[in-house]
């Protein structure tokens, strides 16, 4: 028996603006877009591994208000769990990362004692994204 990662949910409060950050500045590819009742889907993956997707989503999309109302407190708190990336040059990404709009740098790049190399940001809706040099 064999199991794998086929995909990751974020939760995001602007689509748009999770779009910038993920496709725009990190260079994610949209594999594909979902609207229903005022709510979007965003389904985006790597280059380097396509078949794991990463599903952006809104706090209310798909739940009831009082789940959506308890997810959105947490993401506005910068609550929730974090999403890491692996970069071939994260000092580039990193430079990417730090001009994008809405991006909050948290630790900038640097060796830690456990042997990776890594930083952190919150990206727009506030969600942690660590980075670490592949």
């Amino acid at each position: 028996m064999t199991v794998s990662l086929s995909g990751v949910h974020v939760l995001v409060d602007d689509p748009d603006a999770a779009l910038v950050f993920y496709r725009d500045t990190l260079g994610l590819t949209v594999r594909n877009e979902v609207a229903h009742d005022g709510f979007r889907w965003i389904t985006l993956v790597t280059d380097s591994q396509p078949e794991i997707t990463i599903v952006l989503s809104q706090p209310h999309a798909g739940r009831s208000r009082e789940d959506g109302d308890a997810l959105a407190a947490l993401l506005a708190k910068g609550e929730l769990q974090m999403i890491q990336f692996r970069a071939d040059d994260l000092d580039a990404t990193f430079e990417k990362v730090v001009a994008a709009p809405g991006a909050e740098v948290l630790e900038e790049p640097a060796n830690r004692p456990w042997g990776a190399r890594d930083a952190a940001v919150r990206d727009p809706a506030g969600n942690l994204v660590r980075i670490d040099q592949g």
